[in-house]
């Protein structure tokens, strides 16, 4: 054997070796029953299916389940089943042995488990784009049925990205933007809270590595500051404490750097704007087994008593937990020091254990344990909730996954029922939507509500401790626009799902009046046919067609036939007579206008390499009319189904759903242009209004900057104005020098860039 092979051998062994010695050594520390030997069967087994394999990075294969492994075991705290479920994980997939081999050496528990890895391994969370809908909802199922196959899935994404470098660029699009928009979520809504932050940053970290380094440096910047004041705000509590006699701890908070480049964004202020980077957290042992609560409410006298409380920002998630389980007192108190709000976190050792790692790993299948808690309940209630959306999905895997991320990913409020029950609801949430968590005949026939015995409309938002009653009638049904203010799941995924059968319905008859027309002028009904009159009548789709039929928005009469013997003549449509334009999207395809965007077949596209975008090229990609990217943006390609290439900017909420749902269609993509072209940018201001401010402001952007408005809207109430401007810049270093100088003009106190 060659002497640099055999020491590359040596060297793999023991860094193996190593890896399983500190896996083993971490179950041994867990309050787990100690099956080591199967654990050591699972291990050896895992590392023969994988012998000779090797992952991107170039270290054997065997180190990425003896990874996710050491993080089901170690950070989500997972026993022997789980950890051989998690060894196994891609052994069904990668090799020839099946789930039948696993379930006759290991058991038909980590079989079970391992089967439910292996069916969603493709699709949303694997290369098969095809199926990504199909994936999750057997995610979803196999889940409900056995949390720990989530969980490990978890783990191993949690790997994945920690190893994220050794992937190409465009696949680290992909897999961050999955990671952000599917799994933080869902760590998230199992109360793995340590997880869920990291899979932010890592994430962050690759979508936005200019922004995420340069919030790090500040951060880093500023932490002897914070320590600083982190250590006088507690030192008056810490003294209170030590007289009431608690066992405690008390830990800083500094936020992430995804939690404050999220508050930069939604804000719209800049990093030294961001007050609130400090978080306190007290963690003590009860005084006595019965005194968790009361020692919590103890703790937060003593605090109040040091600093003063903010009157509006208490919680309570004591005596109702959150729906993943977490349980804590929330105060906000003044630091006297420098005037700012420090927000205090009182938890027990248990509810922090919790808060941190989860209820999920508690959960009904561990051993000895016959009763369920409160949280393990909630988790109950949200799998059936989860099972209740399956049973209607969503058409497409987009719709399906915002469907569902809808109820991963929200703050919470309580409401009360007219009988005094508790219910949890997200955040933002409308009379209807409380109807429809209730039963879904209530939201169907929901015409209105009580709310604290006032009378509200069904659109009215709910805020936390609101009673509400839901008012009824049978001659109400469910109206579209009602999606346009509904904010839960269930209620969005009820409406839609009655909306498509009222669809369909109308779209029978409409097929009907079709029959009939084309029976009275005898004519044969044609896909060609019905491709025409979608023409004639600006239809989009057949679908849009037969519904404006069956409603009677449209009708057919003897025109129809005129028309529909022109274009096959190649005569122009009429106008007039009620005639329909004929759309651009339907121009021939054989002869595209000279303004066609290209597509991907026009382009040499090298999907591990960065698209570059240039002036020459510039005409044949799509930018994308929601996020509207100009050059300096971070930006991303997209290939849709018309196999054009559309121009995303990386933290696009369109963007994050395609990673998501079509990860293999997204590519990385550059600008490089030189200030030759000009492109449309919308800034926001707001300040307060005075004579010239106007004038001020125009004579910045057209005489200093020779820019063109296309368009300025201003609105002014009680001496208060906000306004738009939408203007021609070449690049985003335009709009953040005109965005500097606006800032210095008297009055204005907020500029942003909005698209």
């Amino acid at each position: 054997m060659d002497k640099d092979l055999e020491n590359k051998v040596v060297s793999d062994d023991e860094m193996v070796n190593a890896a399983y010695q500190h896996l083993i050594d971490t179950y041994l520390a867990s309050p787990h029953r100690k099956k080591v030997d199967i654990i050591q069967t699972a291990f050896n087994f895992a590392k023969q299916a994988h012998k000779g394999v090797r992952r991107l990075s170039g270290e054997p294969y065997i180190m990425h389940p003896l990874a996710v492994a050491q993080i089901a075991c170690g950070e989500i705290g997972l026993g022997s089943t789980s950890i051989c479920a998690a060894l196994l994980h891609d052994v069904v997939e990668d090799t020839d042995y099946t789930v039948e081999d696993i379930s006759n050496i290991f058991g038909p528990k980590v079989a079970q488990i391992v089967d439910g890895l292996t069916k969603i391994s493709g699709g949303i969370f694997g290369d098969k784009a095809s199926a990504q809908a199909e994936s999750f909802r057997k995610l979803l199922l196999t889940m409900s049925d056995d949390i720990r196959v989530i969980l490990i899935k978890i783990s191993d994404r949690l790997h994945n990205m920690r190893t994220l470098g050794s992937q190409p660029t465009h696949k680290q699009y992909k897999i961050a933007g999955e990671t952000l928009y599917i799994y933080a979520p869902l760590a998230h809504r199992l109360g793995l809270n340590v997880i869920k932050e990291e899979l932010e940053d890592l994430s962050f970290q690759y979508e936005q590595p200019e922004a995420h380094d340069q919030i790090s440096a500040q951060l880093a910047a500023i932490r002897p500051d914070l320590e600083k004041t982190f250590d006088n705000f507690i030192r008056p509590i810490r003294e209170k404490l030590d007289t009431m006699g608690f066992n405690y701890e008390i830990k800083s908070r500094i936020k992430r750097p995804f939690s404050v480049w999220m508050k930069m964004q939604n804000k719209h202020v800049a990093f030294d704007e961001i007050y609130d980077l400090l978080a306190v957290r007290i963690i003590f042992e009860p005084r006595q087994a019965d005194s968790e609560v009361i020692d919590c409410f103890q703790i937060y006298a003593a605090c109040t008593a040091s600093h003063k409380a903010h009157p509006e920002r208490f919680r309570d998630w004591l005596s109702t937990p959150k729906s993943n389980g977490y349980q804590a007192l929330h105060t906000t108190l003044m630091n006297e020091e420098n005037g700012r709000w420090v927000e205090v976190q009182i938890r027990s050792q248990r509810m922090d254990d919790m808060a941190e790692r989860g209820f999920a790993a508690h959960w009904k299948y561990k051993e000895g344990e016959k009763d369920t808690s409160a949280s393990e309940r909630e988790l109950e209630k949200w799998l059936a909730t989860i099972k209740e959306l399956l049973d209607d999905p969503q058409p497409s895997a987009m719709d399906f996954l915002s469907t569902i991320k809808l109820n991963l990913y929200s703050q919470e409020i309580l409401v009360i029922t007219p009988k005094g029950e508790f219910r949890t609801m997200p955040s933002g949430c409308t009379a209807l939507d409380f109807a429809f968590s209730i039963h879904t005949f209530l939201g169907t026939h929901c015409i209105g509500a009580k709310v604290n015995h006032q009378l509200v409309p069904i659109k009215h938002v709910l805020n936390s401790g609101d009673q509400v009653e839901i008012l009824t009638s049978n001659t109400a049904h469910v109206q579209p626009e009602w999606l346009e203010f509904v904010t839960t799941a269930k209620a969005r995924n009820k409406i839609e799902a009655i909306i498509r059968r009222q669809q369909r319905e109308q779209q029978k008859q409409g097929e009907e009046v079709l029959e009939d027309w084309c029976k009275a002028h005898d004519v044969e009904q044609t896909s060609v046919l019905i491709d025409h009159l979608c023409q004639i009548h600006s239809q989009n789709t057949r679908e849009d067609l037969m519904t404006a039929l069956g409603t009677g928005q449209l009708t057919l009469d003897d025109d129809d036939l005129d028309d529909l013997q022109r274009i096959a003549s190649g005569e122009p449509l009429r106008k007039g007579n009620g005639w329909k334009r004929f759309v651009p999207f339907l121009k021939s395809k054989s002869q595209p206008s000279k303004n066609t965007t290209g597509t991907a077949t026009d382009l040499v596209i090298d999907r591990k390499k960065p698209v570059i975008l240039n002036e020459e090229n510039l005409s044949r990609f799509t930018m994308c009319p929601h996020c509207h990217p100009i050059p300096g943006d971070k930006v991303l390609g997209y290939i849709d189904n018309q196999n054009r290439v559309i121009i995303h900017k990386r933290k696009c909420a369109i963007a994050d759903k395609l990673k998501s749902v079509d990860g293999n269609h997204i590519l990385a993509a550059n600008w490089d242009t030189h200030k030759l072209l000009d492109f449309s940018a919308t800034i926001h201001i707001e300040g307060i209004d005075r004579v010239g401010i106007l004038r001020s402001l125009t004579d910045v952007i057209t005489q200093q900057f020779n820019v063109n408005v296309h368009r300025l809207t201003i609105d002014t109430e009680d001496g208060i104005f906000q306004g738009d401007i939408e203007l021609s810049v070449h690049d985003t270093e335009d709009v953040e020098i005109i965005v500097k100088n606006i800032k210095k003009i008297d009055g204005i106190e907020e500029v942003t860039r909005i698209s």
